[in-house]
């Protein structure tokens, strides 16, 4: 898939998991957050806690189910991130968690499945 496919996908999934966040009372802090250390793809709240929000987004699983693709560096760097985002918005003694939104394309469909506290922070 070439990267301007992989793009849209990518943002479609998003689209689609901040829709499926807010319907269960998720509010959304903020959306594609970008430091030098990377990107959140979301970050939510519900009942006065933090949610750091992966969005895994595949049209196949010929290589295997979205959620499977965050391995320990992408936790470590999501780790960092969410300190860091924490720290610049004054919320370092907020609760937070991570989450993993897995999308699979099937038939043009989009099955969802929302990994709540999916990994701990690595520090």
């Amino acid at each position: 898939m070439d990267d301007d496919k992989r793009k849209k996908v990518g943002k479609k999934g998003e689209d689609v998991a901040a829709f499926f966040l807010k319907k269960r009372g998720y509010r959304i802090l903020d959306r594609n957050f970008r430091c030098y250390l990377g990107e959140l793809d979301i970050i939510a709240e519900k009942e006065g806690q933090i949610i750091f929000v992966e969005v895994k987004t595949r049209q196949n699983i010929d290589f295997g189910l979205p959620e499977e693709f965050l391995n320990y560096p992408k936790r470590k760097r999501l780790s960092k991130l969410a300190l860091f985002y924490l720290s610049t918005h004054y919320l370092q003694e907020r609760p937070c968690r991570f989450d993993v939104v897995a999308i699979q394309y099937q038939k043009g469909k989009a099955k969802i499945h929302h990994i709540k506290n999916a990994f701990q922070a690595i520090s």
